[in-house]
């Protein structure tokens, strides 16, 4: 009878532990859920609605409109590729450069490699926006502000180990090929490869891991960059998509805001379709993440970065 009662009493204590670990998780997740439930929620909510104070989460009609304003507003077309083209050379300049950087860091010993790694570690505790004043200075006398569209400041680091959060990167890979085994590159070695053979058909194969971690943030940091190419790139028509949006806020709040739109079957421009707009930005990178997503998080446990 003592022996029911004390498994029934344990297992009301692993009940309640449970319970309660995973009301913790959900409280949580709902904090971080929020701002992008309460986005998409209000994304398709017509006039009425948002003037309703009674309609909080379940709109009483679905206005897919809104996305079409919100398409044509941001000039998504011509916009988007902006972001595109950026994204995607700063991340091939990042897992190239990054990944040969943090392989040397991890496995050749070199003068000075303690203080030059101290620095690569200053360098991603310093924010952009603190030097943004002596880069924009250095890049103008060496006249990269106007060339390739204004892109060549945001880009051109990237392929030095630098770049957006491009020490972040490095610190990465130098984690994860400290932790490969040695025989390997001395196999190699053996057989005839040189240093750069060795690391690019030996060493980067086996590192799907770090690359794809390191693509997957460096693509999201590169798209959701506002600030550098905001200070860079001069011309309107070169912008990136992000950079959209503050225009479209400004829109919301000037006094002909109210005014129909016409040409889009006499919508207002109001908060729904500023929502619609927000979502747009980001639903490229949220569709790359969600195939990507059971990946990246293998990716982040073999990585090393589950020890940092």
């Amino acid at each position: 009878m003592k022996l029911d009662l004390l498994v029934v009493t344990t297992k009301i204590k692993k009940f309640i532990i449970k319970f309660a670990y995973y009301l913790v998780l959900c409280s949580l997740s709902f904090v971080f859920l929020y701002p992008f439930l309460k986005m998409v929620v209000t994304s398709v909510m017509s006039d009425s609605d948002l003037i309703n104070i009674t309609v909080n989460w379940i709109p009483t009609k679905i206005v897919w409109g809104n996305f079409k304003v919100a398409f044509q507003e941001l000039g998504f077309k011509t916009y988007v590729w902006n972001s595109v083209i950026i994204t995607a050379v700063g991340t091939v300049g990042h897992l190239i450069s990054c990944s040969l950087a943090g392989y040397g860091f991890a496995r050749y010993k070199f003068k000075l490699k303690g203080v030059l790694f101290a620095v690569v570690i200053l360098s991603m505790l310093v924010p952009v926006q603190t030097i943004i004043f002596p880069l924009y200075i250095q890049y103008s006398k060496m006249n990269l502000l106007n060339v390739a569209k204004g892109y060549l400041p945001i880009l051109l680091p990237c392929f030095f180990g630098y770049g957006l959060n491009g020490a972040f990167f490095i610190f990465l890979f130098r984690q994860f090929f400290s932790g490969l085994p040695k025989e390997m590159e001395e196999a190699a070695k053996i057989d005839g490869c040189g240093a750069l053979r060795t690391f690019f058909q030996i060493m980067l194969p086996m590192s799907k891991a770090a690359i794809l971690v390191s693509t997957v943030l460096s693509m999201v940091w590169h798209w959701n960059d506002y600030f550098e190419p905001k200070i860079y790139i001069t011309n309107l028509g070169n912008q990136v998509l992000p950079s959209r949006l503050p225009g479209l806020y400004k829109l919301l709040n000037m006094e002909d805001s109210m005014e129909l739109v016409e040409e889009m079957g006499g919508f207002l421009f109001n908060n729904a379709m500023l929502m619609a707009a927000t979502l747009l930005v980001i639903l490229p990178i949220l569709v790359i993440y969600m195939f990507l997503q059971k990946q990246f998080m293998e990716g982040v446990e073999r990585s090393g970065l589950t020890g940092m």
